[in-house]
């Protein structure tokens, strides 16, 4: 309901003074408070970007806020997602932030769902709000975002991150572009690394959801320059933001009902690839590495595929590292034929997939090997807790 009905809204005495602060801009006054109290926004995640844009719309006075997440608290998500604390590890994500939120501002109205986002259930839940933020990090769910925003004609508020850079927009406003425009086809899958395996700098997040719950707030308002049609791209490390424009692609499909946005996506087609694969592929688990480990046996090469900076967190007794990078140029083949010399090759990496996409890459050039079920991050769990989790 981005025009409310005013006269229905009204301010109580605790209200003026704790919004005291909007209502003296001329930007925001008595009426733009009472449009924020009126308004509702999903946010779809409650994790690194969800995290701070989550508390400022609350601080700011949204009304209404729908969360969307079925994850729990992991001690991982603490560098980055703000809204989480330590006593709530292992705990769904939804009830922290619905708990911080209303300690923030007890006049919000927190709606949960606590459930995966999907083709059956996404209109279902988007229809009640003016206005969806997406906070999600894999592309499946960014696509079903974006058609059920353009289905239900609602403004999609988008930020993205990656290491130490990040991007944001507003889509599907005032007949501005969508995500479609930006992204027509997706990558194929495992080409753009997951936060969990290229690393995001944790203030980054900060920064991108900010710019969300900012764009939101003046969606709402009706003020000042929205990012439609704009893509602003920043980077930390070189503290530079630089905008591209957007248009809309007049060629571009009608999105005329949400699909099956895993197969759209090859999710589908690459985990059954990956499972063909695995079925192959010859496995053991960190139980049989020990005990060849305690055999004394030395007939074997345990190769590390991990990226050299992860190898100075933790490595195994006697593994050799070769990054998957390296093996996949070509040049790290050569490297362990090298080492082999005859010997059989055990191969691991954080949780086995980057080490079974090794073993591939050199089963094609005629080297065979054995893949360590769970990798480095099962060796911690189930061998020796002092190797570092991370």
């Amino acid at each position: 309901m981005l025009n409310p009905n005013l006269e229905e809204i009204q301010l109580t005495k605790e209200e003026y003074e704790r919004y005291s602060r909007h209502l003296i801009l001329p930007e925001v006054g008595l009426e733009g408070q009472k449009r924020l109290k009126a308004a509702s926004v999903l946010c779809i995640g409650s994790g690194g970007l969800g995290s701070p844009l989550l508390l400022y719309l609350a601080a700011a006075g949204i009304g209404r806020l729908g969360l969307v997440d079925f994850d729990v608290v992991d001690t991982s998500n603490l560098q980055r997602q703000v809204i989480h604390g330590t006593s709530w590890v292992g705990k769904p994500k939804i009830e922290s932030a619905r708990d911080r939120i209303l300690e923030i501002n007890p006049n919000c109205q927190v709606d949960l769902y606590e459930t995966l986002l999907s083709s059956e259930n996404a209109l279902e839940i988007l229809t009640p709000y003016d206005i969806v933020v997406d906070g999600t990090d894999n592309f499946p769910t960014r696509y079903l975002v974006n058609d059920a925003c353009v289905l239900l004609d609602k403004p999609n508020v988008y930020g993205s991150i990656f290491r130490f850079e990040g991007q944001a927009t507003v889509f599907n406003y005032e007949g501005g572009p969508n995500y479609r425009d930006l992204y027509p086809e997706p990558p194929p899958p495992g080409m753009v690394p997951s936060c969990a395996e290229g690393g995001v700098l944790g203030i980054l997040p900060g920064i991108i959801g900010l710019i969300q719950a900012t764009e939101t707030v003046k969606i709402i308002l009706g003020q000042g320059r929205t990012l439609s049609g704009r893509l602003l791209l920043y980077n930390a490390l070189e503290m530079t933001f630089r905008e591209l424009k957007l248009r809309p692609n007049p060629e571009r499909p009608v999105i005329e009902k949400l699909i099956d946005y895993q197969q759209f996506c090859g999710v589908t087609q690459a985990k059954a690839e990956e499972e063909k694969r695995q079925k192959e592929m010859q496995e053991m688990t960190v139980q049989e590495l020990k005990q060849l480990f305690d055999s004394g046996v030395k007939d074997y090469v345990l190769l590390d595929v991990r990226n050299p900076n992860e190898y100075e967190i933790a490595k195994l007794p006697g593994s050799v590292l070769i990054p998957l990078s390296d093996i996949e140029n070509g040049k790290g083949v050569e490297k362990v034929k090298e080492l082999l010399n005859g010997d059989r090759l055990i191969a691991h990496c954080k949780l086995g997939g980057r080490s079974a996409k090794a073993l591939g890459i050199l089963k094609d050039a005629g080297i065979e090997g054995i893949n360590v079920k769970g990798g480095i991050d099962a060796w911690s769990k189930e061998i020796d807790p002092s190797i570092p989790e991370y």
